[in-house]
């Protein structure tokens, strides 16, 4: 399978974990707290095998880098919680960080 593939996959259950955490209220709600067992479980899986095929500078870095543009965006959307213009120009400065390793992987 292609790492980077294998490794968006894990990045989504991550972010899906993170902001079912929130959802869990402290993991007194069920519903949600499966889904953070099941998330996390689900994406430190799948990190671990992108680690077979990439070096573990570039996956953490993605894994990272995605994952808090991920959480941010995901906590304005479900959780109404604020987006200002700098939190959005740290993303964006993430976005090129994590291109750049992304590139250096094929490089």
């Amino acid at each position: 399978m292609n790492p980077f593939l294998t490794l968006a996959v894990a990045i989504g259950a991550e972010i899906t974990a993170t902001l079912a955490l929130k959802a869990a209220d402290g993991l007194t709600r069920p519903g949600p707290t499966l889904l953070v067992a099941l998330g996390y479980g689900t994406a430190l899986w799948l990190m671990s095998t992108s680690m077979d095929m990439l070096p573990i500078g570039v996956v953490y870095a993605i894994w990272a880098g995605v994952g808090m543009v991920g959480a941010a965006l995901g906590g304005a959307l479900l959780f109404g919680e604020p987006v200002t213009p700098l939190m959005i120009f740290g993303i964006g400065v993430i976005a090129v960080g994590v291109g750049i390793l992304a590139a250096q992987a094929h490089a």
